[in-house]
């Protein structure tokens, strides 16, 4: 059975270099001087061609959300229906959506929306972040910082797909089957997909496929930051208990990814909140509040300040971080699978087509 080790993942946390100068030269006699070290961009012509990135990445993405998106389902009601007793426990809320609304259209409410968004949008992040990190790299930019701002990056061309999608998905995964009656708070009922598209465009407008994009950027953009330095941290850590050997096994690799995925997941949970209330509200003119001064004129101008606001004064802190379960699940579980599904597909790509090198001779 073969195995896929730390080695074999093409991804950029780690520069791609594919030898060991100094394993290779084992045999040979010792120079007067040391060789000076590899530089991290050298030996570009055998990394991974940015298309096969994005196809590795696109399908890594979808099987990780589509794994994940009953979950994500369970978050989503959480947050939709704070006052509601029947989702204040996640593996009770679990099983009440199941029994009652069924598996595709309780659990997997939104689904449709949420796949057609994956594909495109985890295929942009892969492709945006590898070309910028690269680039970056070879303007010796430090390693770190390129990391970051290449995850940026990634993010802002990804949200162009998955803003609109995560409108549709989370307004049918709050609302579920057509006729819910336990879901009648939610303030609209629509019959599928094309009908909540036909719905929002008559009704609100086909702006209201954006409600929460500047929400959505505010929660991945520090998401995708700290998930990067908390992976860097962990893998630290794990490659110092495996006598510093970056040569980790598929199992410690899923342990660090999923413990940044879901520690950077929960800390980003307020955001999400925000996110998650502000795309599932309907157009209509917001309650005022009870601010003055300088606070009356921030939450004027911002639609962020006035969800939290709104959420703090009506529901608390626990209000703040509603759905925290299922979201440090989510994204844990989530970012394994996407990550693992990544470095294998796209092993098996170099593999059948060739690097970029390969590619070039061919």
């Amino acid at each position: 059975m073969q195995s896929y080790t730390t080695s074999t993942i093409p991804v950029g946390f780690d520069p791609a270099v594919r030898h060991d100068p100094l394993l290779s030269r084992k045999s040979e006699p010792l120079p007067s001087a040391p060789a000076p070290p590899q530089d991290p961009i050298d030996g570009d012509d055998d990394q991974s061609p940015v298309l096969y990135c994005m196809l590795a990445g696109g399908f890594g993405g979808l099987v990780g959300d589509s794994v994940m998106h009953s979950l994500d389902t369970v978050k989503t009601r959480q947050q939709g229906f704070p006052n509601n007793p029947n989702y204040h426990n996640m593996v009770s809320a679990y099983k009440r959506i199941a029994t009652t609304e069924g598996v595709f259209r309780g659990l997997y409410a939104g689904y449709a929306p949420a796949a057609l968004g994956s594909l495109p949008s985890t295929a942009a992040f892969f492709a945006t972040y590898e070309f910028s990190k690269r680039q970056m790299l070879s303007w010796q930019m430090p390693e770190t910082l390129s990391f970051f701002l290449s995850g940026i990056l990634g993010d802002l061309a990804s949200s162009v797909f998955y803003v609109p999608s995560e409108v549709l998905k989370t307004r049918l995964q709050l609302q579920g089957r057509y006729n819910n009656p336990y879901t009648k708070g939610c303030g609209y009922n629509y019959k599928g997909l094309i009908d909540a598209v036909r719905q929002i465009k008559r009704t609100e407008g086909l702006r209201t496929l954006t409600f929460g994009y500047k929400e959505t950027l505010l929660r991945d953009l520090p998401f995708s930051a700290l998930q990067f330095a908390f992976y860097e941290k962990f893998r630290q850590f794990a490659i110092y208990c495996n006598n510093h050997s970056k040569d980790l096994s598929v199992p410690v690799e899923l342990a660090t990814g999923a413990a940044a995925g879901a520690l950077a997941g929960t800390l980003t949970t307020p955001l999400d909140v925000i996110k998650t209330r502000i795309q599932t509200a309907t157009a209509t003119p917001s309650s005022t509040t009870a601010a003055s001064g300088w606070q009356a004129r921030l939450l004027a101008r911002s639609s962020t300040a006035r969800a939290l606001d709104s959420i703090y004064r009506a529901e608390g802190i626990f209000g703040v971080f509603s759905g925290v379960g299922p979201r440090c699940i989510w994204t844990g579980v989530q970012s394994s699978i996407m990550l693992l599904l990544y470095q294998v597909a796209l092993k098996r790509l170099d593999t059948y087509m060739g690097t970029g090198a390969e590619s070039r001779l061919a």
